[in-house]
């Protein structure tokens, strides 16, 4: 997209604009990021999705909502589960970060009860995918408890402030474990920022 040049570069971002604006655009996000080698394109249809989740989320229906949960978490696990991809990945990695907390903005806890514990216990498998994890729990601390105000409902705030609360033990006793466990710099770095 930008090491192109002159007309070239204006009608590949014509294209990828009449893309975004394109009401169905979302539904091809996953081919994009399947078969597209430029991390450009790749984060802009990562913003197409999040535009979806941000504006279209409470009408769609619930298998597509599904969908798109299974699917983030499964790109978010495929690019943090080894160190080398995660570093390789980072702006396309904490794009996919911010997409899920959007995502769970609207999903937790009532229609992903269990993603604390799922977090938790997948963060015990890889130390990579952990450090992943604490970046995700620390940015869902951010949103809950800094940045809830104005953007949800006082409701919903203080529910997502009540679960995170009601659980914050496991996250607790995750960061114990790791601070105890490991010798991974980066990790105990992560998991520190995460407390």
């Amino acid at each position: 997209l930008y090491s192109t040049v002159g007309d070239q570069q204006r009608i590949a971002q014509d294209i990828l604009t009449a893309l975004k604006e394109h009401p169905d655009a979302w539904t091809r996000v996953d081919t994009i990021l399947e078969f597209s080698q430029n991390q450009e394109t790749k984060y802009y249809a990562l913003q197409i999705l999040e535009q979806v989740i941000q504006t279209r989320w409470k009408i769609l229906p619930r298998n597509q909502c599904e969908g798109i949960k299974k699917y983030i978490v499964g790109l978010i696990i495929k690019n943090s589960s080894d160190p080398v991809t995660m570093e390789n990945n980072k702006v396309y990695l904490k794009k996919l970060n911010m997409i899920l907390i959007q995502v769970l903005k609207r999903e937790w806890p009532h229609n992903w009860e269990t993603f604390i514990s799922d977090i938790v216990g997948a963060s015990k498998t890889n130390e990579s995918l952990c450090q992943n994890n604490m970046v995700i729990l620390k940015l869902l601390s951010e949103e809950v408890f800094v940045f809830s105000i104005g953007q949800l409902t006082q409701t919903k705030a203080k529910h997502l402030k009540d679960t995170m609360c009601s659980e914050f033990s496991q996250i607790f006793q995750l960061c114990q474990f790791v601070l105890e466990n490991s010798q991974n710099a980066p990790l105990v770095d992560a998991t520190l920022h995460t407390l």
